[in-house]
């Protein structure tokens, strides 16, 4: 999830499935040339992104969500072909999708982008856990591609306050509809907010679990050492990961981000190589003075404690096995 201005939008991201073949068929036109370049779907090199938002100025084809006008739109682009342009000379050639906010509930543009570039993207759709047809609904998405569901926490948006979480039946329905089909939850949280995760990794330690951008310890300017402490105690449930990833956002928010070593080195004790994943979060990554080849040289270029075979798990094995296994 993006961290940067405009806090209130940017921690709304939300959305439900949508996607048609009129709006697949529109979107492979404007990426046929891209699509064809990006990489061998049964060669799978490369790095793997396992957190990047994309979405179209076209919103005609592609309309916005209630609430959302196009100059909530910052960039008001931010296509597959932009992604690319970014990650492909770093050596990214797959990419997990986070559905953008401004669509809400309609995953139309995401499924059009994974529909136009097959092999190349895997999803993540955030899903209203108290629906009544949730089982339905998550069994869609999972055809359609998606990989995981998020969980937001807050509470103008259906994932609610995380402290209800624990004892949701719905929650509860999501975790174990989620352990059976092999699909992840993605909780996209505040520091304050751990225990409740932690709570539900134990009432349902066989769902896969990544929790997003370190659950944001750092955004404050600080790495709050108690947070960071009990985000290391979720690494005694084998199934949950963490998103290294948002670095642009977090500590001192400047590259090359190596005040950040500290947390990495202290996750990775804690959770292994094996169960970390790196991520940009573009394309917030690369606006205000930040750069791609930043965030992925921290980890690459920068972290001489990860051997070779670290850098591989963190930088692309994890989120294969996560995300496109």
């Amino acid at each position: 999830m993006e961290l940067k201005n405009n806090e209130s939008l940017k921690l709304c991201r939300r959305s439900f499935v949508g996607g048609s073949l009129a709006a697949a068929a529109t979107l492979a036109a404007s990426t046929s040339t891209v699509s064809a370049m990006e990489t061998k779907s049964s060669t799978p090199e490369g790095w793997i992104d396992a957190h990047v938002h994309v979405w179209t100025p076209d919103t005609e084809t592609y309309p916005l969500g209630p609430g959302f006008k196009p100059a909530n739109m910052l960039p008001p682009s931010f296509t597959p072909e932009e992604l690319f342009a970014h990650c492909k000379p770093a050596g990214v050639q797959r990419i997990v999708l986070i559905q953008m906010s401004f669509y809400k509930y309609d995953h139309s543009y995401m499924l059009a982008a994974m529909k136009a570039n097959p092999g190349v993207f895997s999803g993540v759709a955030l899903i209203d856990h108290q629906s009544a047809d949730l089982v339905d609904r998550m069994d869609e998405l999972a055809s359609s591609g998606m990989r995981g569901f998020r969980l937001h926490s807050m509470a103008d948006t259906k994932g609610g306050d995380p402290k209800g979480w624990v004892t949701d039946p719905g929650m509860a329905k999501l975790w174990r509809k989620a352990a059976e089909d092999g699909l992840a939850v993605c909780p996209l949280i505040n520091p304050q907010d751990i225990p409740y995760v932690d709570a539900l990794c134990k009432k349902f330690p066989e769902t896969k679990v990544v929790v997003d951008h370190f659950a944001r310890i750092g955004v404050s300017g600080k790495i709050e050492s108690d947070s960071l402490d009990n985000l290391c105690r979720m690494a005694k449930y084998p199934n949950t990961h963490v998103k290294t990833s948002a670095f642009y956002a977090l500590g001192k928010k400047a590259a090359p981000y190596e005040d950040l070593i500290p947390m990495i080195k202290q996750v990775c004790d804690h959770f292994g190589p094996e169960r970390l994943m790196w991520a940009s979060d573009c394309p917030f990554q690369v606006q205000d003075g930040h750069t791609y080849k930043a965030s992925i040289a921290l980890i690459r270029d920068r972290i001489d404690f990860l051997s070779a075979s670290d850098k591989q798990w963190i930088l692309k094995d994890t989120a294969a096995k996560v995300f496109f296994a």
